[in-house]
């Protein structure tokens, strides 16, 4: 057995965990969004230099995580659990889109067009 595999005892039964520590935490890592990622896809979208509020930036964000969990549930069909963070995050991003529209039209069609959401 590998020096990173885990042995479990149940009662007497041992139960094997091949789940090594650099490939997990790799996969861990892999769902969120590094400060580097963020700042690469927010850069240009940022009303000033600290803005981590305004819809613009969260649609931004919003849209890069939503293709990450994308690529991750290809992978792993079975993966139920981030399936359902993943549509709640598209309801809030429609939601966001939506306020957007409404209030300020001219940064909805910059949004639109900078992140390709639409047509």
């Amino acid at each position: 057995m590998c020096q990173y595999c885990q042995v479990v005892n149940n009662n007497s039964t041992s139960v094997y965990w091949f789940l090594h520590r650099n490939e997990y935490a790799a996969g861990l890592k892999a769902m969120a969004l590094t400060s580097k990622q963020k700042e690469k896809v927010t850069k240009e979208i940022k009303r000033h230099e600290k803005d981590t509020g305004s819809p613009e930036y969260q649609i931004a964000l919003f849209s890069e995580k939503i293709k990450k969990l994308t690529s991750h549930l290809k992978k792993n069909k079975k993966d139920f659990h981030s399936r359902r963070g993943l549509l709640k995050m598209v309801a809030k991003r429609r939601s966001l889109m939506s306020y957007l529209s409404k209030k300020d039209e001219k940064s909805y069609k910059k949004i639109v067009k900078k992140i390709g959401l639409k047509g």
